[in-house]
């Protein structure tokens, strides 16, 4: 990695201080560390979701059944938008309606204490476990790339690069800190700026790796017929539909992207920010997912989980190099800094000052919120860097993702709408589904004691052969079958359900109203990032004669775009 790469990454990292410390003074209570006050605009909110789905392992997975199988890593990918679209028609709104100020509130209005600590703990150490091994990822990926002097402590003796230990620990350091200081309003302008790096990082990749393919002719001639199929053998129709309403399940009830729909003004705003999110993800994996696709022309016999870095490596003149990086960092910290706030909240806010007599005053409650968001970095890092220790904590996430999405997700989704649905519904739910899919997953496995049985022989073959189908009936079908036969035997309202219905009434507080500055402010950030992108193009292109002419144009266009955020003065 060259200097100007280096520049570019150490900009973007000032770039995410100086956005916590702006936003950090607009932290006055808990509403606005973890819930942005309510006064943040929709598109904000749908951009931030939007980011929160990508991680290290975004390029990593679909990048590499991107490079293995072609489009059908696309298809997979439009299931989230889909999934987006129907949160936004059906879901959304109604979150915000609900008069709720965080998720768990709901749960425990709804369902009881017991139930928070239940979704609480369980989710908590889901997610916690899986932002430590994408961190862990991220780390994997860049050091690669970030060479580090002789004498440096942070040099990896082996390998003369950045050590992975210290990787995590840095790139762990700047995302606690930026949310630490800026709350909820730090992790959606950060995520604001992200995307813009991430596209514009991608932007640049696509049309150099099109150009080393051979151009649309070339690309189209060298990769299988197979390739441009939307299903295949593995990822089926069946997979696709399952996958789309797991993620249904997820966008609509998992607590960081519900924290979207209830940081925004309206009820209209929440729905129109799932949108966004939807429209996002039905359109951009056909551009970001490109890049490793076309290197399977450039080179057919790379590792497919390093084709999209690279791709990026094999193509970008001096600088751009540095803003892939960047971007690659930018996935994992919103996945981050998105499960931070919204554990800390819920600790915060539901758990621990609830207990505290007598009851703490707002400035308390922020410097415990502050300490929570703190306290929970500090426990993702030490798992990220113990994930060597666990001998491939990946594929333990990947194999629990469908035991844990819909049965502990779907209940909630579910309740938001029925009048029965009670808290043994919740338990009874995740038990039998998670005992079903561990017995599948791991006693049927082959060569196991029960999957040798006779009476189970053939069960464990279908589970070899089919793993995909299984995981879909475990995480939807299972799950729904047991809240249908619920909501027919129980006969009266749930305990909490009227109490659930009060909350839409409560009086709403003056502060959830956004004014013309706050609008204003996150137009601004938008401008200001666009344009000193635009000044940065414009730099390399003194130092990157081969590629100047897309450079400069880039900065033109860059520039161009930066002009109506300052200008646009937005009506309350």
């Amino acid at each position: 990695m060259r200097t100007p790469d280096v520049i570019v990454i150490l900009a973007y990292i000032a770039g995410l201080f100086a956005i916590g410390i702006l936003y950090g003074g607009k932290v006055r209570n808990t509403s606005d560390l973890f819930g942005a006050g309510g006064r943040a605009p929709w598109w904000v909110s749908g951009l931030s979701g939007f980011m929160t789905m990508f991680s290290a392992g975004t390029f990593v997975v679909w990048g590499g059944i991107a490079f293995k199988y072609g489009f059908v890593a696309v298809s997979i990918n439009m299931c989230y938008g889909v999934a987006a679209l129907l949160v936004g028609w059906f879901l959304a709104g109604r979150w915000k309606q609900s008069g709720i100020t965080t998720p768990a509130e709901f749960v425990r209005v709804r369902f009881g204490r017991r139930a928070v600590h239940l979704y609480t703990w369980a989710m908590m150490v889901y997610r916690l476990v899986g932002t430590g091994v994408s961190l862990y990822a991220l780390a994997i990926l860049l050091c690669a790339l970030l060479p580090v002097p002789e004498g440096w402590f942070l040099r990896d003796v082996a390998t003369g690069n950045l050590s992975v230990s210290w990787a995590i620990a840095i790139f762990g350091a700047i995302v606690v800190v930026y949310t630490v200081t800026g709350g909820l309003w730090a992790v959606l302008m950060t995520d604001v700026l992200q995307f813009i790096v991430l596209n514009l990082a991608v932007a640049f990749v696509v049309p150099l790796c099109l150009r080393e393919a051979g151009g649309i002719s070339g690309a189209l001639a060298g990769l299988p017929p197979e390739f441009f199929r939307v299903a295949n053998a593995e990822f089926t129709w069946v997979f696709l539909a399952g996958w789309t309403a797991i993620h249904f399940f997820m966008v609509g009830a998992e607590w960081a992207f519900v924290q979207r729909y209830l940081c925004v003004p309206t009820a209209r705003d929440a729905r129109k920010s799932a949108w966004l999110f939807g429209v996002l993800y039905l359109i951009s994996p056909f551009f970001w997912l490109l890049p490793p696709l076309l290197y399977r022309v450039i080179r057919p016999d790379a590792n497919p989980e390093q084709a999209y870095i690279l791709a990026a490596w094999s193509v970008l003149p001096a600088g751009m190099l540095g803003l892939m990086v960047a971007a690659m960092f930018s996935a994992t910290a919103s996945m981050v800094s998105s499960q931070l706030n919204v554990f800390a909240g819920v600790l915060t806010q539901d758990i621990i000052g609830p207990r505290i007599r007598p009851a703490p005053d707002e400035d308390r409650l922020v410097r415990i919120g502050r300490g929570m968001t703190l306290l929970l970095g500090v426990v993702i890092t030490i798992f990220a860097l113990l994930v060597p220790l666990l001998g491939g904590a990946e594929k333990v996430i990947l194999s629990f993702t469908s035991l844990i999405v819909g049965p502990l997700l779907l209940p909630l989704v579910w309740a938001l709408f029925s009048r029965r649905v009670r808290t043994g519904d919740l338990v009874l739910t995740a038990g039998i589904c998670f005992t079903f899919g561990v017995l599948v997953r791991f006693g049927l496995a082959q060569g196991s004691w029960l999957g040798s049985l006779p009476g189970f022989r053939a069960i464990a073959e279908y589970a070899a052969v089919n793993p995909r189908n299984l995981e879909i009936f475990i995480g939807v079908i299972l799950p729904l079958l047991i809240l249908m036969l619920a909501e027919r035997w129980h006969r009266n309202d749930a305990p909490g359900y009227a109490a659930f219905l009060r909350l839409a009434h409560r009086p709403k507080p003056e502060a959830a109203l956004t004014s013309a500055d706050e609008l204003r402010q996150p137009l601004l950030v938008v401008g200001w990032t666009l344009a000193v992108c635009a000044l940065a193009m414009a730099l390399l292109a003194l130092v990157s004669p081969a590629d100047r002419g897309l450079l400069l144009g880039c900065a033109g266009a860059l520039g161009l775009i930066a002009v109506p955020a300052f200008l646009v003065r937005p009506a309350r």
